[in-house]
């Protein structure tokens, strides 16, 4: 299916890998105006004709968070203006991605909310890389297209394991799934760290299961 010429925008949060990827596909970096009043207020133009085309904005919505994700939402909003085709957001690093449960009473489930924002700013498709939890792609109703960094990442350990043994370690329980996975391809030892948070900004670790003497 033809959905127009493509057109590859970027907002601020990481110039360098827009260019990147422009740059290993062979297409020009779109033509935009993205900045921020006095007030803290984003300003978003695209300054090139955009009518019926393939656009994908490429935004990671990290720290700060809320202005990446309204930088974003700006953004779409721009191009569904500017008559895109289909605008499908990339995500790199998706930010509230682990408020992805009510864990405890009268708390939101912003990572659902995020999405449900980037849905209503006029976003057709959402690609993004690694998420948090794989659940994230059922807060959408528009399709996910969900990225592994794992075909990168192999080589660079491997290039690791020549310098001795090697045993991969999830942060947390809730990782397991992709360190067994990381393990199992890389043939090496698997644990995890057992740990709690003490307070938004402190984590305490209590134990580590798995063999990581030598």
């Amino acid at each position: 299916m033809n959905n127009g010429p493509l057109k590859i925008f970027g907002g601020t949060s990481n110039p360098a890998l827009v260019q990147a990827i422009c740059e290993s596909i062979d297409v020009l970096l779109g033509k935009a105006t993205v900045k921020r009043f006095p007030d803290g207020e984003t300003f978003v133009r695209i300054d090139e004709n955009i009518r019926g085309s393939d656009t994908f904005i490429v935004q990671s919505t990290c720290e700060p968070a809320n202005h990446h994700i309204m930088e974003l939402l700006i953004m779409i909003d721009a191009a569904r203006r500017a008559s895109a085709n289909r605008i499908t957001a990339v995500i790199p690093f998706y930010g509230y991605s682990r408020q992805d449960r009510k864990d405890q009473p009268r708390v939101p489930i912003t990572s659902k909310l995020v999405a449900n924002l980037l849905v209503a700013a006029g976003a057709n498709r959402v690609l993004a890389l690694d998420l948090h939890a794989q659940q994230i792609q059922g807060f959408f109703g528009i399709p996910v297209d969900h990225l592994y960094a794992s075909p990168v990442i192999f080589d660079y350990i491997k290039q690791l394991r020549q310098g001795g043994d090697l045993v991969v370690y999830s942060p947390d329980v809730g990782g397991m799934k992709m360190a067994a996975a990381y393990a199992s391809m890389l043939e090496v030892p698997l644990g995890f760290v057992a740990k709690r948070r003490t307070s938004a900004t402190q984590v305490e670790a209590f134990n580590l299961v798995g063999e990581v003497e030598g």
